[in-house]
């Protein structure tokens, strides 16, 4: 019989799982429990973009497209991101469109890392950062956030963690977990420690059709930033389009170049439909994502009050759809506290430390979901607060 221990990468062997889906398998398995962990929004794809896929099925348009994705695709992106943070890209050169924003992570990290490099990651965070670059050999190092901060990054603690061998920064804003922003203002500072480097920073933009109150800031726009950002972006999150796995990066053509090597043998191009329907998203939809917007932050400040009127305090998110409430006086762990609740009120979160150690004392609790739905949670969570 075959010994898998022995043929199984050691380096894989040693990276932990997802801590985000320990609690979603345990939840599978139990009836009656309501979930508030998914990152995922719970409206519909808007029809105009379904309707796009459905035209390209008829018109049998589901042939391979061009590594680095449908040119006219290519070509919206290049606008939208020029009328919507105002950083211009060439489309031929510096666009590619990949499988979902988290590829575009993936070949982002693996075109700029080699072994020993360090990779400076803003926590808490998205799981995926730090495994990745430890997939390449590079060293992960965690630039821990505070609330205090309201979860933004400081000039000085960047400067702190900056040494001769620091290759990239991860800049994860608007951010999952705590729902933070990085304005015009604070980024100013960030960009002024990295001018004179020779540092890269990718910039994770998921979340940023998704603010409430002030819109959305790229570094990439600031003076000097435009040539050493990889823009990350994609459709799932402002176009409910989760299952649809798009997303892009924009980034100097010489980077891209390498990024688009990894793409071509790992992945040859993004799946033709969703491309098609993407290109709709970008030109035809702007109405439904602000209708998303605007029932979103009616959710936001329901589930913000709720938990400051249970006695967790929570911190007022600015961006994405979640919330990042301190249960640190409940005496629990971000673990114990999770477990718990779904044994005894069967409601589904995720422990803090998913995202990195900083994140202890803290759960994350989406608010993507229907009004009723999130009042039957938090009902069930009050109960589990007052029993304590």
């Amino acid at each position: 019989m075959i010994d898998y221990n022995s043929v199984l990468s050691e380096k894989i062997k040693n990276i932990k799982p997802s801590g985000i889906r320990k609690f979603f398998d345990l939840a599978a398995m139990m009836k009656g429990v309501i979930s508030l962990g998914v990152g995922e929004p719970d409206f519909p794809t808007p029809w105009t973009v379904r309707k796009a896929a459905i035209d390209t099925l008829e018109k049998k348009r589901i042939i391979y497209t061009a590594n680095s994705g449908l040119a006219e695709l290519r070509d919206e992106i290049a606008g939208y991101t020029k009328k919507k943070i105002g950083v211009e890209y060439d489309s031929k050169h510096e666009v590619v469109v990949t499988v979902g924003g988290s590829e575009a992570i993936d070949i982002a990290v693996r075109a700029l890392v080699d072994p020993g490099d360090e990779v400076l990651i803003v926590e808490p965070c998205f799981v995926c950062y730090a495994p990745i670059v430890e997939l390449m050999g590079g060293v992960a190092v965690t630039i821990k956030t505070r609330v205090e901060d309201n979860f933004k990054l400081t000039a000085q603690a960047l400067k702190e963690k900056i040494t001769d061998k620091t290759k990239l920064l991860i800049l994860p804003f608007p951010n999952n977990p705590t729902g933070a922003i990085m304005t015009r203002e604070d980024l100013e500072p960030i960009a002024e420690v990295l001018r004179d480097t020779n540092i890269m920073i990718l910039s994770d933009e998921i979340y940023s059709e998704l603010t409430y109150g002030r819109k959305h800031c790229s570094i990439a726009s600031l003076d000097g930033m435009r040539e050493r950002t990889i823009l990350v972006n994609g459709f799932s999150k402002a176009f409910a389009m989760t299952g649809w796995r798009l997303g892009y990066l924009a980034a100097p053509a010489p980077v891209v170049e390498q990024a688009l090597k990894i793409h071509q043998y790992a992945i040859m191009s993004s799946p033709t439909i969703s491309q098609y329907a993407a290109i709709e998203a970008l030109t035809g939809c702007e109405n439904e994502v602000r209708k998303m917007v605007d029932e979103y932050n009616v959710r936001r400040r329901l589930v913000v009050d709720s938990f400051n009127k249970m006695g967790l305090t929570c911190f007022n998110p600015e961006g994405a759809f979640y919330v990042f409430p301190c249960i640190k006086s409940t005496g629990m762990t971000s673990e114990e506290f999770c477990e718990r609740l779904l044994n005894e009120q069967k409601v589904a979160v995720v422990p803090g430390n998913a995202f990195g150690e900083c994140g202890e004392g803290f759960i994350r609790v989406s608010y993507a979901y229907s009004l009723k739905h999130l009042m039957e949670a938090l009902g069930r969570i009050e109960k589990f607060i007052s029993k304590q």
